[in-house]
């Protein structure tokens, strides 16, 4: 759990100096797990082991922060497509 905030930091201050700016909607975010629940537990809410929710498209490359914009996705996936997303978001920011 510690890991995953020093992750989730790194991200977060990641975008922060990249300039990203795209607000997250608490409501999206639970309305698509009202309708996907967790693919390790089958629960519409509290922790999905091993999984995060993630945009198909990327915020930042003008996808939507809504249900139909996202998708579960393993951690270790997630943190690699992050990681492309990061740098192609800064790559056009250029």
């Amino acid at each position: 759990m510690r890991l995953l905030r020093r992750l989730l930091c790194f991200f977060i201050l990641s975008c922060l100096a990249a300039g990203v700016a795209e607000a997250r909607s608490g409501w999206a975010r639970s309305a698509f797990r009202r309708v996907n629940p967790c693919p390790a537990t089958g629960a519409t809410s509290g922790p999905c082991e091993g999984y995060v929710i993630d945009h198909k498209e990327p915020l930042c490359a003008g996808g939507a922060d809504a249900p139909a914009n996202m998708q579960w996705q393993a951690r270790a996936e997630a943190l690699e497509k992050d990681r492309l997303e990061r740098a192609v978001c800064m790559a056009s920011r250029q």
